[in-house]
This record gives C-alpha cells, structure tokens and sequence, in this order.
C-alpha cells in the first residue's frame, strides 16, 4: 500500500512538471516567434539591439497569455498527453501533437481577431502565430522525447569512437518492422535489451543491402551469418522474424547453430502484436529439428475419441500424459488414466478434471504385468479405444536385466492386448520405437516382440491393432535432453558416447498427434512410420542446447566423449530391408505403413510361452529365445 502510494505521488509530481512546462513553453514559443517576426527587442532591456517591438503586440500578448496558458492544459488532457508514455512514442503520436498545437493557435486567432481586437488597437500578423506553431512543436517534442535524443546521440557517437562498453555485441536477423524494434529496444536499453550493443543486420531483402536501421548497417544474405559472426566479434544473435515459415526458419537456425552465439527470438507474431518485443526468448531445442512437424486430421480423430471410453497405460509418463493431455480436447466420455506410479498420474488428473468437465477423468494405479489387475479395469470400464504406452524404455538398464525387459514389455502388452481383444475394444494402438528395427539391445528387441504381438493378435481379432514406431522424443523422462540440460546446470562437462552417433528426434505433441492419427488410420496389424527427416549428431545437438544455454562449447561447458554403451548403435533406422518393398504413403505426406511380414504364428505363440517361462524361471536363457524370435537382434554378444 505504501509502495503504491508512493507511485502515485511521483506520478502527480510527474505530471505535475509537466503541466508547469507546457504553459511555460507555449508562451515562450510566442515571446520568440514576436522577436523573431519584428526582429527587435523587448522594452526595459538596456542595450538592446533591433527595432523596438511595439508596446500593442505586448499588450496583445498579456491577453493572450491569460487565454492560451489554460487552453493548452485543456487540449493536451484532451488529446491524453499527460498519460501518454514517450518513451514508446511513434509517428501517431507526432501527427497528434501537430493537431494539437493546430487547435490551439486556430483558437489563439480566433481569440484576437473577435476578442482581443476590440480592445487592442493592432494589426497582428497571422504569419506570426505560424511562426509560434511551429517553434510550440518543436519545445513540446523535445520536452517529451529530448533525452532519447541526447541519449542516441552519445550511443552514435559511441558507436563511431568503436567503444564497447562491456556491452554483449548483437547481429539482428531480419530488417522488417520487428527487426526495427528490436534494433531500437537495444539502442534505447529498454528493459530485456540491457548492456547489448546492435551491430549489424542481416536481411535476404536484397533492397534492403547496405541501408540502415537508426544508424546500424543492414546487409543481404542470411548465408552470410557465420562469417559476419567471424569479423564482426559477434557474441549474440536475435532471430527478429515472427512471420518466418518453418522453411525459412530452418535455414535460419542452420546458418545461427554454426557460430558460437547465444541464439534468441522474439516471441512469435501473435505476441508481438501486443508489444511483445521486450520479452526475449531463448531458442528451444524443438526450434532445431530442422523440419516441419506433421499435422493431424482433426475430424478423423474426433469421430472415434468424441463421447467414448479411452484407456492410456502408461498415462503418466512423459507421451502418456501429453496422449491425455490431446486426447480430452476430443472430448471422451470417460479417460482411464493407468500407470504404476501414482505421483505423475495424480497431478495429471488434477491438471484435466477441472479443465475439461466433459470428460470423466478417472487414474487407475496397477502394472501392466498383473493381468488380474488389467482385467478389472478392462471389465470395469470397457474401454473404446486403448493407447498402450506403459513400458521401460532405458536402453542401458535393460541390457542387465533382460527378463524385466520382458516381463513389462512383452508380456504386459500381451496383457493389455489381450485384455483388449477379450472387452471388445475397436481399437488397440502400441507406442514402438525406431530401436525395434534391426535391434542392438534388449530393450529394442523387446518392442521388436511386441510388434509381432500386434500383428499376431490382428489375424483373428475384431480389434483393429496398430502400432507406431517413431524416434527419440525430445523432452521426454530420461531422454538425452534431460541428461544434457542437467549437466549444463551442473557446469559441465556434457557426456556424449560418441561423436559420430546420430539419432531421429521429434517433440513429445508431434509424438501424440502421430499416435492418434495412426489409430484413425486403423489398418489392422500395421505399424506406422513418421517421416522424421534427416538424423541428428548428437554431438551437435549437446553443442547447440550449450549454446542455447548462454555457453560455449568446449570453451564454457566442456563436451567428454565417453564410448558407445551396452545396446547403443551409432545410428538408428526406421524400417527394416523386408519392410521397405510394401511400404507407402498412409497420411498426408509424413505418415507411412509398412505391410506385416511373413511369420510362423504357431511357432510365434510356442516361442512366447517359452520366453514367459524363462523370464520368471530362467532369466538366463532370456537373451537366446529373443535372439530366436527376433532373428536379427544382434546384442554382439557372438563374436564373428
């Protein structure tokens, strides 16, 4: 309360000098514009030089003052100049004082010539009071905006002098109205944009080359960035293109992620609209996958979620809750939210309950390995349509316990699936992995399985089984971002296995959307393949989340290569060599299906019940009866 009445008083005191210096410019722009038009001097003065100014004009003036001084506070409130705020002023504004002053000496003359020239005897030249319009603009400008005039003069001449103040060395991409701002903010140092000093702009308008924004250089070619970064000592870049298309984006990124700058954005254009320049961002890795991220069929999904029953395993895991999170914008009757640990799915409920009243939101606690437990929930709920997504995933620790590996992955979803088949549920989604082909490790070898589960059940199930098979998902528990941005916060050094290990990487909504739309496709006993583009070294992805971070690589946070673990491969791989012949188009221009593989499905089941047996009993014949289902997991355990 104190602290506001405090913003009050200096506010009333604020405005207050204001109002005292208009009435004093007002009239010294007339006193002036009276000296200047007779080119003489005021009475009393000793020495003055020049035509004495008749003693009539003085006495018009003494009128005039009465009647101007009042007139002004009553026009400026009128046009809200005392609550106007100048350091943000534009040519509106401008346009606004020249009205202003417009009015003021329209009424001046019309005070004199039906007023005041019945009590003064003089003629009073109207070109005069043109005169004093013009001089009151200019006081009343320079009242209001003359320190970022005084304060841009010493940045320029600063700028001239080559003096870097300790001050961050910025290059601006893009030379539009936000790459203006956005030079302005960080001439004018308004808040967000402290000790940084633009340097230059880079633009692909090529009329934009060799221009300038308030005195800093506008050049072509985004190409051009690297260099630029190179000879002109640049420490930081400013992505100030809200509009830009992910194509151009993209390339942007591209050109930004080989210099050693920290890379910022202004926030996009919907933000920006409202004044959003002062609120820098930091580039988000998602900004780096380099691609454009799919899109989904909204009605295609809606006409099989809207007012049904939807069960998610693993609904509190990172792409579990984001399914939920996407899933109760379709507006489900019911949502069964089932996971084995029940902190991440008790704060996803009370995320959506209240949100989404439409939907029942229920959570379920149990593990997908008790089938009693699944069966309940199945014959509790019935669900319409279940997303699988409960598994262990963390490639390293299943390479020690293989048998766990089985129990949750493989025989849960068995569970699961046939839980699914027994309730009637119209659809079955599996959330796989790129790991599943041409596997290295048991945790791939694992999903590999429980593909050919899907495809198995599909052949005499009413069921429509699908799987999804994509990459890496930034973001999510225990990925390498996670790992990364931890030892960034530690200090470093970042640990990479490998300098050549490359993976496909995809956000955790882009991972939920391929899922929901693979389950509108339905083609029974298929697995769905995002196009994922081109992979990416990790190496660099740990270099640009360190530059992200405001480091630099090698030099700020120290990058150690530390061999490839057990089950890693250097690069991963889509679809396998016998699924590519069938492969086509499913969705859009991202979305592909592969055509089930031949398989001998009584030879299938009898290798299942064996490996059930030895993941309880034997686990140290584990590896070998995958090895035999999964013909080409190689683990390198056999030597050539």
């Amino acid at each position: 309360m104190v602290k506001l009445s405090a913003m009050a008083r200096e506010q009333r005191n604020k405005m207050f000098l204001y109002v005292l210096l208009d009435i004093v410019l007002i009239n010294i722009s007339i006193i002036m514009a009276v000296c200047l038009w007779y080119g003489g001097t005021i009475p009393g003065i000793p020495g003055g030089k020049g035509m004495l100014i008749p003693p009539e004009v003085w006495e018009w003036y003494k009128y005039t003052f009465i009647f101007v001084s009042p007139l002004c506070l009553i026009v400026y409130g009128l046009f809200r100049f005392y609550s106007n705020l100048w350091k943000y002023a534009t040519i509106d504004d401008m346009y606004k004082i020249i009205v202003a002053n417009t009015i003021i000496f329209t009424a001046v003359y019309g005070y004199y010539y039906y007023i005041v020239s019945n009590i003064v005897d003089i003629e009073l030249p109207r070109r005069m009071l043109i005169v004093a319009w013009i001089i009151s603009i200019i006081f009343f400008i320079f009242s209001r905006s003359g320190y970022r005039f005084v304060k841009r003069l010493f940045i320029n001449i600063e700028h001239a002098l080559g003096r870097k103040s300790g001050r961050r060395r910025v290059l601006v991409i893009g030379a539009g109205y936000a790459g203006y701002n956005v030079v302005r903010s960080i001439i004018n140092g308004e808040r967000g944009y402290e000790n940084r000093q633009a340097v230059i702009v880079v633009d692909d308008d090529y009329s934009k080359n060799n221009t300038n924004i308030m005195g800093i250089r506008v050049t072509h070619n985004i190409e051009n960035v690297p260099r630029l970064c190179r000879e002109y000592e640049i420490e930081e870049i400013i992505v100030a293109i809200p509009s830009a298309s992910n194509a151009q984006m993209n390339r942007i990124m591209d050109c930004c992620t080989k210099t050693d700058c920290v890379l910022k954005m202004i926030p996009p254009m919907s933000d920006v609209s409202d004044g959003g320049y002062q609120r820098l961002r930091n580039v988000n890795i998602t900004d780096l996958l380099f691609r454009d991220e799919v899109s989904i069929d909204i009605g295609s999904i809606s006409g099989y979620i809207k007012d049904r029953t939807v069960l998610v395993t693993g609904g509190g895991g990172s792409i579990g809750s984001e399914l939920c999170r996407q899933i109760v914008k379709f507006e489900p009757k019911r949502l069964v939210i089932f996971d084995v640990y029940e902190n991440n799915a008790y704060e996803l409920y009370n995320e959506l309950k209240d949100r989404y009243a439409k939907t029942e939101i229920i959570v379920r606690i149990g593990s997908v390995r008790d089938m009693n437990c699944v069966e309940r929930v199945f014959e509790e709920y019935k669900p319409h349509v279940v997303f699988h997504a409960a598994a262990h995933k963390h490639v390293p620790l299943m390479e020690y316990v293989p048998a766990e590996a089985v129990k949750n992955n493989v025989f849960g979803t068995l569970n699961v699936a046939r839980c699914a088949d027994k309730y009637g549920a119209e659809r079955f989604v599996l959330l796989s992995t790129d790991k599943a082909v041409n596997p290295q490790n048991v945790m791939g070898a694992t999903k590999r399985i429980t593909e050919l589960i899907i495809q198995e059940l599909s052949t005499h199930s009413d069921t429509a089984f699908v799987a999804v098979r994509f990459g890496n998902v930034l973001g999510s528990n225990g990925s390498v971002i996670s790992i990364f941005k931890n030892q960034i916060k530690a200090g470093g050094p970042v640990t990479v296995t490998d300098k050549d290990i490359t993976r496909f990487f995809m956000t955790i909504p882009e991972a939920a959307r391929l899922v929901l739309q693979a389950a509108a496709l339905h083609d029974g006993g298929r697995i769905y393949v995002l196009d994922m583009g081109k992979p990416v070294k990790i190496d660099e992805l740990a270099r640009n989340l360190i530059k992200l971070s405001g480091y630099v690589p090698d030099k700020d946070i120290k990058i150690v290569y530390t061999g490839l673990r057990p089950g890693d491969k250097l690069y991963e791989e889509l679809i396998m060599s016998e699924e590519k012949e069938n492969m086509k188009l499913a969705f859009g221009k991202k979305i592909f299906v592969t055509a089930p593989v031949d398989m001998d499905y009584d030879k299938f089941r009898k290798d299942l019940e064996r490996l059930y047996k030895a993941a309880y009993d034997e686990p140290e014949k584990v590896r070998s009866i995958i090895k035999e289902i999964v013909p080409n997991f190689n683990d390198g355990s056999e030597k050539a």
